[in-house]
């Protein structure tokens, strides 16, 4: 059955992937962007989920377009790194109102279909970062844990409604922002996989789809980690 899917920050890296691998599944993926120009193949909506209004609005608009969503992948989000002595707090705020507050702000707009349905799934993506925190990513930690919590509550609120509420946790996944990592940061993080190498955007994208798809009924409040073993443990 071809479900609505929408995925923010779906127009690269590991949203794209994701989006991708929905859709060759057979699911209608909408996707939301905030700069740039969107990728063919996919109904996209520019959005800025730092914005209530802007998400609302992206919301009903891919509710017309291909029904109420289904399938929820918060994805969206930034990285300003800096050591907390050195950082500014706008910077500390940024961060945690698009990676934290957007997922909040895309579960509210989508979560009222989805109770009215009696099903849905929502998957965010965190980070290992949020589970073992790292040197200069506090803003980031802090808003990829928070995510983790919000994940957990949301699941126990909605999940007698056959509602899931699930975490994938990336740990040094070849994308765009981690092309960054450089040096002997890089060596350090690929010394702490089991695997002794990075991931990628596929990799996670596999672990979304099987968190969305109907085998994974019974897993809710669940953080999974796709990052080589980084982070055992936590």
């Amino acid at each position: 059955m071809s479900r609505s899917v929408l995925v923010t920050g779906g127009n690269r890296g590991i949203g794209l992937a994701v989006a991708q691998r929905l859709a060759d599944a057979g699911d209608k993926v909408a996707i939301t962007y905030r700069t740039g120009e969107p990728p063919a193949g996919f109904f996209a909506v520019r959005c800025d989920v730092t914005d209530t209004d802007s998400v609302r609005e992206a919301v009903d608009a891919v509710r017309s377009q291909q029904g109420a969503v289904q399938v929820l992948v918060s994805n969206a989000g930034i990285a300003r790194d800096q050591l907390l002595l050195r950082m500014d707090e706008k910077d500390f705020d940024a961060v945690m109102d698009t990676n934290l507050m957007g997922g909040v702000r895309v579960t509210q707009a989508v979560l009222p279909d989805m109770v009215t349905a009696r099903w849905g799934r929502l998957i965010y993506v965190s980070s290992i970062v949020g589970l073992a925190g790292a040197p200069g990513q506090t803003n980031y930690a802090a808003a990829k844990a928070g995510l983790i919590g919000f994940a957990r509550s949301v699941a126990r609120e909605v999940g007698r409604r056959n509602i899931t509420a699930n975490v994938v946790s990336p740990g040094l996944i070849e994308t765009d922002m981690a092309e960054g990592v450089t040096g002997k940061r890089r060596e350090w993080l690929l010394g702490q996989t089991a695997c002794g190498r990075t991931g990628t955007v596929t990799e996670v994208a596999a672990a979304v789809e099987f968190l969305a798809s109907a085998d994974a009924g019974y897993i809710t409040a669940a953080s999974l980690p796709v990052g080589g073993g980084m982070g055992v443990g936590h």
